[in-house]
């Protein structure tokens, strides 16, 4: 509550302090602030994020491959606008709250000629509760199932829809495929330019001196473009990074043993390094004064779906949350959480990212849950998990011949809990699954007892429901419920 006063006292205006909220946020989370705008920086001054005017340009039937090899969605004809999707629910300020952050690929942003893909995503999630939080890197080169779009790799979510004027645009696409992944709800989401990143780190250091990292492989840092102006980082120690651009040529370099996961780390690590400086005690204050002009320099560049009250109450939760509870990881395949695999895009091969599941549910679970791992991991049969996974579920009968009942009463002597039964809203031919909750394993079970096809899943992560799976019965599997 003093922070709120402080603020009111120096008679910020409502817009500047969002802009201050979402600035707390952005060094405390681990990628606006830095893999947003890893990618694309060059030495000229460069506008702002315009995502309907600025990509790579598509052609072919499927996808178009860029020189390295990353695919880029061939959208359909604009369709007739929609309406933008209301705000979501006001954040009560004592659940836990989850905020993509999307960063964009320099190269679409270069050509300047379509949606652009975004190069990687972290997904953050604060609980206010424990004053606890985390945050997941996930690799831009994913496999996975883009709603309403099929397969692809994850970067092609956001020009998706952004290109195909989808209620929410890049963003609410790009959410819902992340939510779908990893089976928890998506809040809310922030992108920044990357010019913010630049004077934003410049102001910080100005404030709170060098930001020192932890170089574990000899590194040459050189920003995009030409130039001379490189630096050579060595090991054996703490590095003084002690302007803008080298930190952020630290977070984008890419020419280590480990690849993007190694990239994906020292991104985490140069927004832990922010965070220390912002809320220590001698230079919160200070950025708060310099919060008004740094709005007036910055404020074109960030794009969010907060609200004013939400940003506010995350930037004086932000000062409550040390570095040491804050969980970090990555979808890192030499950990076993993928496997690189070929596939067919655009008539050319191309190399993806198949995630292991089960593995990726653990690392889920450690950084989304204040007990550590909660679903199985991944060890007994089908019907064991399912029973240990615990999921609340709702049957509705599609059929309106009381199948529910029956249903109801198998499941249950599978270990399934049902806390539901009812009719649905509508005839059903085909069995439908609709998931509000991670409890993945139940699925999983439903799909090898039924033979449920990956096409009649439906994940819609709701934290307001009172189930965590809703069945909705159709005749098809009539004849397996006796």
């Amino acid at each position: 509550m003093k922070i709120i006063e402080y603020l009111k006292n120096i008679k910020m205006t409502p817009r500047q302090i969002i802009f201050f909220g979402v600035s707390i946020v952005l060094a405390i989370v681990a990628f606006i602030l830095v893999n947003n705008l890893t990618q694309c920086w060059t030495l000229t001054k460069l506008p702002g994020i315009a995502p309907a005017k600025c990509g790579a340009t598509t052609t072919g039937d499927d996808f178009t491959l860029n020189e390295q090899g990353t695919p880029i969605a061939n959208l359909p004809p604009t369709p007739a606008l929609v309406p933008v999707e209301s705000l979501p629910p006001a954040w009560d300020g004592a659940s836990r709250i989850n905020i993509l952050f999307i960063g964009m690929d320099a190269r679409d942003l270069e050509v300047n000629n379509g949606p652009p893909r975004s190069d990687s995503m972290i997904l953050f999630t604060i609980d206010p509760i424990t004053k606890t939080a985390g945050m997941l890197s996930i690799p831009r080169d994913l496999w996975v199932n883009i709603p309403g779009f099929g397969y692809s790799r994850i970067n092609t979510a956001y020009p998706s829809g952004e290109g195909s004027n989808l209620p929410g645009g890049g963003p609410g696409l790009a959410m819902k495929t992340v939510s779908q992944l990893l089976g928890v709800p998506v809040d809310y989401y922030i992108q920044v330019d990357f010019n913010v990143f630049i004077t934003m780190v410049d102001e910080l250091i100005n404030i709170g001196g060098c930001i020192e990292v932890y170089p574990t492989e000899r590194m040459v840092l050189d920003p995009i473009g030409p130039g001379t102006d490189k630096v050579v980082l060595t090991t054996g120690g703490y590095r003084e990074l002690c302007s803008g651009w080298r930190v952020l040529a630290y977070a984008r370099h890419r020419k280590t043993s480990g690849g993007d996961a190694d990239r994906a780390r020292r991104q985490q690590e140069v927004v832990l390094a922010l965070q220390k400086i912002i809320f220590s005690p001698e230079n919160f204050p200070a950025f708060i004064q310099k919060s008004t002009t740094l709005y007036k320099r910055l404020n074109t560049g960030i794009k969010t779906n907060l609200t004013f009250e939400d940003a506010l109450e995350l930037a004086v939760l932000g000062k409550d949350i040390s570095p040491q509870s804050i969980k970090t990881g990555v979808i890192d395949p030499q950990q076993g959480m993928a496997i690189f695999d070929n596939t067919i895009l655009g008539g050319e091969e191309a190399s993806v990212l198949k995630p292991i599941m089960d593995q990726i549910r653990i690392l889920r679970d450690e950084i989304f849950t204040t007990t550590g791992p909660t679903s199985p991991l991944a060890q007994g049969d089908a019907p064991t998990l399912m029973r240990e996974e615990e999921a609340r579920v709702r049957i509705v009968d599609g059929t309106f011949t009381g199948l529910e009942q029956r249903a109801g009463a198998l499941f249950q002597q599978y270990g399934m809990t049902v806390t539901e039964l009812g009719p649905a809203s509508e005839a059903y031919s085909q069995t439908v699954i609709i998931v509000y909750g991670p409890k993945l394993y139940t699925i999983k079970w439903l799909q090898a007892t039924f033979g449920i096809a990956d096409r009649q899943i439906r994940f819609s992560p709701d934290p307001n429901q009172t189930v965590d799976i809703e069945i909705r019965l159709g005749s098809d599997i009539a004849p397996a419920i006796p």
